[in-house]
């Protein structure tokens, strides 16, 4: 299915995104803190939004001023001014006439003459997010595709391998596992605790964030030593326990540009192959004598996110998920005047947006992904000033659930998770499974 060698990353207690890794910015004495004045950031439609604005130099109020812009998920607006500096405060006002997200920016200077600190101050707030439409409607053969995609896989014997290896806490037996699927295997690292009785254990398969690595075995040990038939799972099916040069050199080389394979192509995609891999892992954590046969959970932030909420959509064995500050939403957003979440998948042709890329990828978005679950719960996280999965990508797909649903608002965060939010996620795996 792919002519690339497979790729992938972030542990599952380590969910920042590989694909947003910038060189540090030198520690400035300078530091600018931006909010919305409402403790919840969210307002209506057309509704003036305060952004309190705070300057220290070296832990003391700055004098000078700010100079601030108003941005749409990113998008330059022509919302912007300068604000004097009292006490080291100053504020910023914005507005937007339609349901979505803006950020404003944040520089600051000593004085008019001055250049600007190398430090940018930024806040983000939500216009009425749960009124966020989706892009584009999900394609009329939608499920008559992926019934058809389904099928291929099914017709693969499933054949897995598990080896055993040594877990990194007593009491839990864990496997090194690979399985056909189609194109590329299925490799994980599966645990489950020592003498666990037939038919008493959730399942727990997590995933990961964009970038190349093997798979997590402290992560399923840990899962593991909660209760539950745990695998964590490389989004490639690349082997397990290598050196991580092995990993970094994929990722420096032929897997780098992975996610854009066949991106016209909807059956070839890099995508497609690696949601089907979620099914055939799947496959083999439900073959678990353990299996309680009742709960499937899928677990994963950005990319991971992005597959969690496509298992969700693919296999009705998946009862819950947790998907963190979710990749692969919106892709057709540029249709709209929105910027879609990652990998931003649509190029730019003449000035327009590929179209055979956009109807490509339609099928393998989670805005449609999101129609299609029928699993008993989920919770989300979103960024309120993430640039790389925006909030407004994010909110179009969650808004498509008809599911119990739970988001966290995850105001001053970028593309990753602070605590709260990683806890909220595992807070809701273990609410859900009763513990």
């Amino acid at each position: 299915m792919t002519r690339l060698l497979p790729l992938v990353v972030a542990l599952l207690w380590q969910p920042l995104i590989a694909q947003t890794a910038k060189k540090a910015v030198p520690d400035s004495p300078i530091k600018i803190a931006a909010r919305a004045e409402r403790a919840d950031a969210i307002y209506h439609q057309g509704e003036k939004v305060v952004f309190n604005l705070a300057v220290t130099d070296s832990g003391k109020p700055a004098a000078g001023l700010v100079e601030w812009s108003i941005l749409k998920d990113g998008l330059a607006t022509d919302q912007k001014g300068t604000s004097e500096l009292v006490d080291g405060k100053a504020i910023a006002t914005g507005s937007l006439n339609e349901p979505g997200f803006i950020q404003v920016r944040a520089v600051y200077r000593a004085n008019a003459k001055a250049k600007v600190a190398p430090i940018t101050g930024l806040g983000g707030a939500a216009i009425d997010p749960t009124e966020i439409k989706r892009s584009l409607p999900v394609p009329d053969d939608f499920d008559a595709f992926w019934d058809g995609m389904k099928k291929k896989l099914a017709a693969v014997p499933l054949e897995p391998k598990l080896v055993s290896v040594k877990s990194p806490i007593k009491d839990i037996d864990s496997f090194d596992v690979t399985a056909p699927a189609l194109g590329l295997q299925i490799s994980g690292y599966m645990s489950k605790p020592v003498g666990a009785r037939p038919k008493s254990l959730p399942i727990i398969l997590t995933v990961h964030g964009a970038g190349v690595s093997d798979s997590s075995l402290g992560g399923s040990a840990s899962w593991a030593s909660k209760g539950f038939i745990a695998m964590d799972m490389n989004a490639h099916g690349l082997p397990n326990g290598k050196p991580k040069q092995f990993y970094a050199d994929l990722y420096a080389g032929p897997m780098n540009p992975y996610r854009y394979e066949f991106r016209n192509d909807r059956e070839k995609a890099y995508f497609t192959g690696m949601m089907l891999r979620l099914i055939r892992g799947i496959d083999v954590l439900t073959a678990q004598p353990e299996w309680d046969g009742k709960r499937v959970i899928v677990f994963g932030s950005s990319q991971g996110g992005y597959q969690a909420i496509a298992a969700a959509g693919l296999d009705s064995r998946v009862t819950y998920f947790a998907a963190g500050v979710p990749a692969g939403c919106d892709h057709s957003g540029m249709l709209v005047n929105r910027i879609a979440g990652w990998p931003k998948i649509v190029p730019m042709v003449d000035g327009k947006p590929d179209n055979s890329v956009v109807e490509a990828f339609r099928y393998i978005d989670c805005m449609n992904f999101a129609t299609r679950t029928k699993a008993a719960g989920c919770f989300f996280t979103v960024g309120f000033i993430d640039s790389t999965c925006p909030p407004t990508s994010v909110y179009a797909a969650y808004n498509q659930l008809n599911i119990p649903k739970e988001i966290y608002n995850d105001i001053p965060s970028g593309h990753s998770h602070s605590q709260t939010a990683r806890d909220g996620m595992v807070k809701a795996v273990m609410k859900y499974v009763g513990r």
